[in-house]
C-alpha cells in the first residue's frame, strides 16, 4: 500500500476566468501591499508623512516662480497662478510617483514572487492604491489655499471622480507595462526617471494648455495627461476654462488603450516572472 501524496501544481499563468477570480480572492493581499508601501515610503524620514504636504508646496513655489514670474506665463481669468499650478500639480505628482513605484514594484518584491503564487498584477496595482492615499491627502491642501484666495469650485466638482478614473487608467496602464518590462530588461529602471522628467515639461503643470501655439496643439494633446491635468483644474477651480475636446477625448482614448495593452502584455509574460526575476 503506497502512501502517495496528492500532486500540487502552482502556476503563475492560469485561465482568464480563474485569474480574475483570484484577484478578488487575494484582495486582502492587495490591502497589505498598499499599506506596506505607504508605511515604508515615510519610514525613518526626517519629517515623515509631512512629505506628502511639503513636496507639492515646494514644487508649487518653484513652478510659479519659473513659469509665471520669470517666463511671464499668464494665469487663467480670475484664477490665481499659484492655485492653478497646485491644482495641476496634484494629478501629475500622483502619476509620476505611482509610475516610478509601479515600474520597480515587481523587482522590489522578487522574494515574494519567486516563492508563492498570487496574481502578480496585484503588485503594481497596490502602488496605485498607495498613490491614491497620498493623492487624497494632498487634495486637502487646496482647501486652505482656496480659502486664502476666495476661490471655490462649482458644479464641475461632481466630475472629479470621472477625471480621477481617467488618470488612474493612464497611470496603471503605463505602470504595469513598465513593471513587466523591468523584469525582463533591468535598464528600464533608468528610463522611468527620464519619462517623468521629460513629461513634466510637455504637460501643462506649471502653465496653461492655452499657452501652447495652435500649430503644435494637436501634438501636445496626444499626451494623455494634458486632458487629465486640465480636467482637474476645471473640476476644482470655479471659472477655469474646460479642457479642449481633443485633449479630453485623447486622455480617455489613450487611457483605455494603454490600460488594455498593459494588462494584455502583463498577462502574456507573467508566467516567466518567477524564473527571471
Amino acid at each position: 500500500m503506497s502512501n502517495s501524496l496528492p500532486e500540487l501544481t502552482i502556476e503563475a499563468g492560469r485561465g482568464e476566468r480563474h485569474y480574475w477570480q483570484d484577484l478578488w480572492r487575494y484582495r486582502e493581499l492587495l490591502y497589505f501591499l498598499a499599506w506596506r508601501d505607504v508605511k515604508v515610503r515615510y519610514k525613518q524620514t526626517l519629517v515623515g508623512v509631512a512629505w506628502v504636504v511639503v513636496r507639492p508646496l515646494l514644487m508649487m513655489a518653484v513652478l510659479t516662480l519659473v513659469f509665471h514670474r520669470i517666463a511671464g506665463m499668464r494665469e487663467a481669468s480670475g484664477v490665481p497662478y499659484a492655485l492653478m499650478v497646485l491644482a495641476g500639480l496634484l494629478p501629475w505628482q500622483f502619476f509620476s510617483a505611482t509610475l516610478a513605484e509601479s515600474g520597480n514594484s515587481l523587482v522590489g518584491n522578487a522574494q515574494i514572487i519567486s516563492k508563492i503564487y498570487f496574481p502578480r498584477i496585484l503588485v503594481p496595482i497596490s502602488t496605485l492604491v498607495a498613490g491614491l492615499v497620498d493623492f487624497a491627502v494632498t487634495l486637502l491642501l487646496l482647501i486652505p489655499l482656496m480659502a486664502w484666495y476666495g476661490q471655490w469650485p462649482d458644479w464641475t466638482l461632481l466630475l472629479l471622480p470621472a477625471m480621477a478614473l481617467v488618470g488612474a487608467l493612464v497611470t496603471l496602464g503605463v505602470g504595469i507595462s513598465l513593471a513587466a518590462l523591468n523584469v525582463q530588461y533591468r535598464d528600464v529602471r533608468f528610463v522611468i526617471p527620464f519619462i517623468v522628467q521629460f513629461g513634466l515639461y510637455v504637460t501643462p503643470v506649471g502653465f496653461r494648455a492655452g499657452e501652447v501655439p495652435d500649430d503644435w496643439r494637436w501634438l501636445f494633446d496626444l499626451n494623455p495627461m494634458v486632458g487629465v491635468v486640465e480636467g482637474f483644474r476645471w473640476c476644482l477651480l470655479g471659472g477655469y476654462p474646460p479642457p479642449s475636446t481633443t485633449a479630453l477625448l485623447g486622455s480617455v482614448t489613450v487611457g483605455v488603450v494603454m490600460f488594455a495593452f498593459g494588462v494584455r502584455h502583463f498577462r502574456r509574460v507573467e508566467n516567466t516572472f518567477a524564473d527571471v526575476i
